[in-house]
Formats: C-alpha cells, sequence, structure tokens
C-alpha cells in the first residue's frame, strides 16, 4: 500500500483574504504611482531648467532625461546597467568589464553632469553612455522603445517604481547588483508593505551585499535574494596620465602634502581649518583639495581666497608653485592623481551628516585614510578596516588636524596603515565572480561574429 504524500494545509479563510486584499492594494497604489508620473511629465523640463541653471543638467542632453535617445541602439545582445552617480559607477567598472568580455553590449546610465563627464572617458565603443529618464511612463516607455535591452541592472540602492513596473510588463529581467538596503529604508519602505510588495515582487534577483540586506529585501518581497558580496571591494587601481604624474610629482619635490578627497559642501572650511592649524609645524605643506562635485570648484576657490589662502586650481591648468597653500583638484577623472602624490587622504562627506565616501580607491594606491565620523552608508566597508586599524576616524577638525600631523611625521605609521587597508580591501574581494555567477541565467547569448 503506498503511503499518502504529503498534505499542504490551507490558511485561513482570513489570512488568504487579507493577502488578496493587500496584494490589491499594493497593485492599485502602484497604479496611482504611474499615474501621478504621467500627470506631472509636463512639467519636468521646469524642473530640468532649474536644475540645469545650477549646474546639476547638461542642456545640451536634455532629451535623454525624457527618454529620447541621442545614440544608436547597437546590433546584437544589450544590458542596460543603471549606476546613479560616481560612486556607483566606479564600482561598476569590473562588471562593465565582464559584460563586455562576453561579448554584450553595454548602455550606462547615470544621473550626474559629474558621472557623465567621467563616463565620456570610456574607450570602449561597446559602452554607450545616456542619461537616465526621469521615473515617468513616458520617458521610461520611449527608452525601453528605442534601447530594448535583454536585462537590466541597477546599482546598490536604486528602487524607481515606474521602471520596475514598465520592465515587469514587457518581460525585461532586472537585477540589482550590490544591492543595500539600510534599517532606516527598510522601515520606511515597511510603512507601506502592500506597496513596497509590488515593487520588489517584480525585481528579478538581488544580489545583496550582506546577509542582513538580503533578510531585509527578502522581507519587503524580493523573490529571489543572493548575498554576492559588495563589488566595491574588486575595483582596480585608478587610471593616471603618467605625463601628468611627472609634472605633478616634479613640482611637489620634497614638500609634505595631504588630500581632501570627495569633500562635500561645509568641508573645504575645515580643510582650510586644519591647513593653516598644520602649516606652521609643517614647512611647506600642500593640501589638496578635490571636491566631489567639480562644479562646485569656482565657489570653493572663493572661499579659501576669503580666508587669505594662496591657492592654484587644476581647471585653470596650474600646477602649485612653492607659494601655493591649497591646490584645488577642480577636474574630472584625476582622482588616481592625486591619491598617487599624497601618503595620506581625508575621506569626505563624512565630517558631516551625508554618510561617507568609498575609502577603497585610496586603499588601493597606500594612501593612509582618515574619516570623519558620519560613514553610514558604508559600514561593511568601514567597519573591518576599524577593526584591523586600516583606517582612523575623527571627530572634528582639531581631531583631523592631529591625525594629519601625526601620519605625515611618521610615515612608517602611515604606510602600515596604508598597507592594512589594502589588505583589508583585498580580502573583501569576490563580488564580482559571485556576482556573474548569479546573473548567469539571465545573460542573453552573446552575438554570434562568426557568420
Amino acid at each position: 500500500m503506498t503511503a499518502p504524500g504529503p498534505t499542504t494545509a490551507s490558511p485561513p479563510a482570513g489570512t488568504a483574504r487579507a493577502g488578496v486584499l493587500s496584494r490589491l492594494a499594493g497593485e492599485s497604489l502602484l497604479l496611482l504611482y504611474r499615474g501621478f508620473g504621467r500627470a506631472i511629465a509636463p512639467l519636468l523640463p521646469l524642473l530640468f531648467a532649474r536644475r540645469a541653471r545650477r549646474g546639476k543638467e547638461d542642456e545640451a542632453r536634455r532629451g535623454e532625461r525624457f527618454g529620447r535617445a541621442s545614440r544608436p541602439r547597437p546590433d546584437g545582445p544589450l544590458v542596460w546597467l543603471h549606476a546613479a552617480s560616481v560612486g556607483e559607477m566606479n564600482a561598476s567598472r569590473p562588471l562593465v568589464r565582464a559584460l563586455r568580455e562576453r561579448g554584450l553590449g553595454v548602455l550606462l546610465t547615470t544621473g550626474t553632469v559629474t558621472s557623465a563627464r567621467i563616463a565620456a572617458t570610456e574607450a570602449d565603443p561597446g559602452v554607450i553612455h545616456q542619461f537616465v529618464p526621469y521615473d515617468t511612463p513616458p520617458g521610461i516607455g520611449r527608452f525601453l522603445d528605442h534601447w530594448r535591452p535583454d536585462l537590466a541592472i541597477t546599482a546598490e540602492s536604486e528602487i524607481w517604481p515606474t521602471t520596475i513596473s514598465t520592465l515587469a510588463r514587457r518581460g525585461i529581467p532586472l537585477a540589482i547588483a550590490s544591492a543595500t538596503m539600510s534599517p532606516r529604508s527598510a522601515k520606511g519602505w515597511r510603512r507601506m508593505r502592500p506597496f513596497a510588495h509590488a515593487i520588489f515582487s517584480r525585481i528579478s534577483l538581488c544580489l545583496a551585499q550582506t546577509a542582513d540586506d538580503a533578510e531585509r529585501l527578502g522581507a519587503l518581497g524580493a523573490p529571489r535574494v543572493e548575498v554576492c558580496g559588495n563589488l566595491k571591494f574588486d575595483g582596480g587601481e585608478l587610471p593616471v596620465d603618467p605625463q601628468a604624474l611627472d609634472a605633478l610629482q616634479t613640482v611637489l619635490g620634497s614638500r609634505p602634502v595631504w588630500l581632501a578627497a570627495s569633500t562635500h559642501e561645509g568641508e573645504e572650511a575645515m580643510v582650510a581649518e586644519v591647513h593653516e592649524a598644520l602649516r606652521g609645524e609643517l614647512p611647506g605643506l600642500l593640501t589638496v583639495i578635490v571636491p566631489r562635485h567639480p562644479e562646485r570648484g569656482g565657489t570653493i576657490a572663493a572661499g579659501l581666497a576669503a580666508r587669505g589662502l594662496r591657492l592654484a586650481r587644476r581647471s585653470d591648468g596650474l600646477l602649485p608653485d612653492a607659494a601655493c597653500d591649497i591646490y584645488l583638484g577642480d577636474t574630472i577623472g584625476e582622482m588616481g592623481l592625486y591619491y598617487r602624490v599624497a601618503p595620506v587622504a581625508f575621506i569626505g562627506k563624512s565630517l558631516v551628516p551625508e554618510g561617507g565616501q568609498n575609502p577603497l580607491e585610496a586603499s588601493r594606491l597606500g594612501t593612509a585614510i582618515v574619516t570623519g565620523p558620519h560613514v553610514f552608508n558604508l559600514l561593511d566597508i568601514y567597519t573591518p578596516l576599524f577593526d584591523a586599524k586600516g583606517a582612523e576616524i575623527v571627530q572634528d577638525t582639531g581631531e583631523l588636524a592631529a591625525a594629519v600631523h601625526r601620519l605625515l611625521v611618521d610615515r612608517t605609521l602611515a604606510a602600515r596603515q596604508a598597507a592594512i587597508a589594502a589588505t583589508v580591501a583585498r580580502a573583501g574581494s569576490g563580488a564580482l565572480d559571485a556576482s556573474l555567477a548569479a546573473l548567469s541565467p539571465l545573460l542573453p547569448p552573446a552575438r554570434d561574429t562568426s557568420k
């Protein structure tokens, strides 16, 4: 006699009904969101114009923000990879290279002027850059009509309901690489759980940075989540122009130099205060300031000049002379140059409560790392650095001045700290291979060029 098979108890009628009502509510909210996007679409040119006046949009590429392509679609399979800004784009470079090595075309979209300028330096003709369109049905529809991607990949925490739902309607799979979901963001999504489920359930694959991220993403409705790590750990050394490096090293000679990298508004004045505190103790001190947004260069220069500091701007084609206090690196794509001439770097967006910037780029180039306390967006990177003493955390300008002085005077200490950071960076690698393995079932076949 055959044993009876396992049975599954049906959920109570009330529970099932509640689930149906929750799903209906989520779908209704998603429809309302899409309808709102359609309604405000005619007003978005006004928003674009305002942002363009502030240097936050590229007027020459206006159409791209509304889904109007400025380039033809290439033949063959195409993967759309979206990276919101510079940090996500730099972290995605290894993934872009891996996709290209598999014979796939890559459409790279970003949302900031700075990231677009850096993307313009991409030498691979198989990588096309466009500004990402606003998350409205008309713009996303035009965008997808033209590009017809075989797979969409977004980086980290980019959740756009209209884009996600439109991709699902068209049968285009969507993956999130280096997916992260902070406790605060998860709490916000849980307040509108039906809406969250309607969105996250349409994501084909989430490649979570950590197990905690995976748990939170799954709880919000993501159907398939795998822990693959953070692609930021898999990046290579930032490039540099050898001639530019030789020229800068020649004029610097043996001067003590430190770098304030990726600074945000409010931090440049703090860095200037540190320079003023240290220049008497470190004769010839040069402070290099590289703002995260180079278009702020004019405002920063005016503020520094008002303090009586002598400066040279990289954007003017200048090199720092012996009398220069501050070298302002207000250019695009030269961070690899600045890290290579500075044995000590303060990583910005951290003395102001903005969440921090990626320190791994510095770690790969032998630069000792100092950061402020506000690194809540990058705890998975900073925590192992702090634990291993591969980075120093400071609370204010006084502590920053003391740390910079200590590391510039004791180069052995700086070198040891930098070496620890490099070891931590290498130990965290592996996200690229894990992500590619998880993405494999979704990747389109490469174009057959043999025929």
